[in-house]
């Protein structure tokens, strides 16, 4: 993943989610360092909800899928944006390999009673093919050398293996196609992680539906399945980080100056408008760069906004892998804003990759207090930005809603349910939070203390690999 052409092995295990797991989220320290009220005064009072509201609402506009034009567009108006701020932006292009999902997904059964609705694993190729239904039990080499499979469908359960090591098993002894069932009550939305051309056509059904065929499989009964997937393909895309950096204003040490991030991604899911995942972190980091543009710092401050987050964070393992160690030394902080905006998300909380604290989660926990008279919670949760600068050794978390709104990932992701509250709240914690860090002023060591933990819904799933 770390290398110009980059490899999306792991798109589906960084995806967002809403998964029914817990994180815990402890209580913070009691007695955070208090900055000086005229300070986060500064902050404040240049944020403007409306310019964050009418940004995300031109963003949302269409889908901003990593490597469509309409990604591009976009990535040119925040570029405008930052310049309008008095910034000089730069445009990073990375390549990627990307997966076009099929249009059309096709399954039935002769011998069967009933409609089988079927869905394609992620790296499933195309194909139109019909063959006898033999069970080959959950894939495994062994089970197939049992099983004659040559110029058939193998019908063929979820478990032990990854779905990529039971199709390539299967295309090994010449199954035409792969059925596989889930050993769970719902739909099985999977994937077979990368690009093969070994792979043969692929389809996922539900656990009622695979019992049943496997029941009139030990019945005697003769299956005959027609498959047709079309649509699908696999090739190389481009997509892009936008960068803007705010100098130090005054640096009175011998050394280079500390960095601090402020990032978000641009893209979105096909299909969903995106305006708050992540056009609201996009906006909220374009409204910090334009509030703190004049305000004096001795810290330089990075503002980013990542591409093809939803496609395994690459924007920012792209950005993060091709930066000089010199830059990760200094860089103290990376305030990551994902999902930021929605009205019917729950509150805000502050993620770890480690579930630990941080300079970010003891800097937006001081001003959160400050501001609202109690501190955003923490916890621990992966799968966006800042993990990519949390593996390189940078102190980074997170800002989100928990539990996420019930339209995540959807078409209905749109700029009427984002909350200009919500959108005011964010940007005065992260505002404030960084600027007492990067203001000209002698430094205090913030000090916490863990304390009580709490359960809040999980904000995080993932596609399933097996």
């Amino acid at each position: 993943m770390k290398k110009q052409l980059l490899s999306v092995t792991l798109i589906a295990a960084l995806t967002l989610g809403t998964a029914g797991t817990t994180t815990a989220l402890a209580a913070p320290h009691s007695s955070p360092v208090l900055s000086a009220p005229s300070t986060d005064k500064q902050v404040i009072k240049r944020i403007d909800a409306d310019r964050i509201y009418k940004n995300i609402e031109y963003l949302s506009q269409t889908p901003r899928v990593a490597g469509t034009d309409s990604e591009y567009k976009a990535v040119q108006f925040i570029k405008k944006q930052f310049q309008s701020y008095g910034y000089k932006a730069d445009i990073e292009e990375f390549n990627f390999l990307s997966y076009t999902d099929p249009n059309l997904v096709e399954l039935s059964v002769a011998g069967f009673d009933g409609e089988i609705q079927a869905n394609h694993l992620t790296y499933s190729v195309n194909g139109d093919l019909s063959g006898d239904v033999v069970y080959a039990g959950l894939g495994t080499k062994e089970e197939l050398k049992e099983t004659d499979v040559a110029g058939k469908i193998a019908l063929i359960q979820r478990g032990s293996l990854t779905f990529a090591e039971k199709v390539l098993n299967a295309a090994e002894k010449g199954a035409a196609g792969v059925i596989l069932f889930n050993n769970a009550d719902g739909e099985l939305n999977g994937t077979l992680g990368e690009d093969n051309d070994k792979y043969v056509p692929s389809v996922t059904i539900t656990k009622s539906d695979g019992e049943a065929l496997l029941e009139k499989l030990n019945a005697g009964v003769k299956l005959t399945a027609s498959l047709k997937i079309e649509g699908a393909h696999s090739g190389e895309k481009t997509s892009y980080n936008v960068v803007a950096t705010k100098k130090a204003t005054k640096n009175n040490k011998a050394t280079k100056s500390d960095i601090i991030y402020i990032t978000g991604h641009h893209d979105s899911v096909a299909g969903a408008p995106g305006a708050n995942d992540d056009a609201s972190g996009t906006s909220v980091t374009l409204e910090l760069a334009r509030v703190l543009k004049n305000l004096p710092t001795d810290t330089e401050i990075r503002f980013v906004t990542f591409g093809a987050e939803e496609n395994g964070l690459l924007g920012s393992r792209h950005y993060v892998s091709n930066l000089p160690d010199d830059d990760i030394k200094r860089t103290i902080a990376n305030f990551n804003l994902d999902m930021v905006g929605s009205r019917d998300a729950g509150d805000l909380v502050i993620l770890t990759n480690d579930g630990e604290m941080n300079l970010v989660t003891e800097l937006a926990q001081a001003s959160s207090t400050r501001l609202n008279g109690e501190p955003t919670p923490y916890g621990q949760g992966g799968r966006s930005d800042h993990v990519s600068f949390a593996e390189a050794g940078i102190p980074a978390a997170l800002f989100i809603h928990s539990p996420s709104e019930p339209w995540y990932h959807t078409p209905d992701d749109t700029i009427d349910k984002i909350s200009k509250e919500k959108l005011q709240d964010v940007a005065e914690i992260v505002g404030t939070a960084v600027y007492d860090q990067a203001k000209i002023e002698a430094k205090k060591p913030l000090n916490h203390k863990k304390g009580k933990k709490v359960k809040v819904p999980h904000l995080f799933g993932e596609k399933e690999f097996r």
